[in-house]
């Protein structure tokens, strides 16, 4: 071996240690749940006559012009794909865009096996995207960590690194099941105020 072999070897040793280190912070951070970001709609709220107005104007633009992000990690990546392909067709409820930027999406469906190596790269998208934005957790996968949670590597559930709005359920979910998680988010949009924020 040549000094330059043996260099980017050990680069590559502590690039892959560094690595290492990171998910196992991530991993002992995340032991609990985040907390449900529904807590507000308990919360009492008087708003004024034009607070009330405004409000539902812009929540019917946000609910018909969600745009979510183009990420898909398993199985249940082809049953989101199918959801806006031409038998489904997605952009019947304003979400034809799949973002390839998550700077310009406003969903980020989850769908499909987390592992605790791909988080790191979930939560960067996630922070990357611009306020207000939604998560739907697709997938028993998504959802729980499905026949893999109690591996080593996967994440027992997307909610214990970032706030889910919507569950849909299934071992995977047909389009169908996608679009109705995507109808109570459009119903949680039209609940939201602005002067919660």
């Amino acid at each position: 071996m040549d000094i330059e072999t043996l260099d980017l070897s050990r680069e590559l040793a502590t690039f892959d240690q560094r690595e290492g280190e990171r998910i196992e912070r991530m991993r002992a951070s995340c032991v609990e749940a985040v907390p449900d970001p529904d807590r507000w709609l308990t919360e009492e709220v008087h708003p004024g006559i034009i607070t009330a107005r405004l409000d539902k104007v812009l929540n019917w633009a946000r609910k018909w012009s969600v745009w979510p992000a183009n990420f898909g990690l398993a199985c249940c990546a082809f049953e989101m794909i199918a959801a806006a392909a031409l038998r489904f067709d997605i952009s019947r409820f304003g979400m034809e865009l799949f973002r390839a930027s998550p700077r310009q999406a406003d969903l980020l469906i989850i769908s499909g096996t987390v592992t605790w190596k791909m988080a790191p790269a979930v939560e960067m998208i996630y922070h990357q995207m611009a306020s207000p934005k939604w998560i739907v957790a697709m997938g028993s996968c998504a959802i729980s960590g499905g026949p893999f949670a109690d591996s080593y590597s996967v994440v027992p559930g997307i909610n214990r690194l970032l706030p889910v709005d919507v569950y849909v359920p299934g071992c995977p979910p047909r389009p169908e099941s996608l679009y109705y998680g995507l109808f109570k988010l459009h119903e949680k949009i039209s609940r939201d105020s602005m002067a919660r924020s």
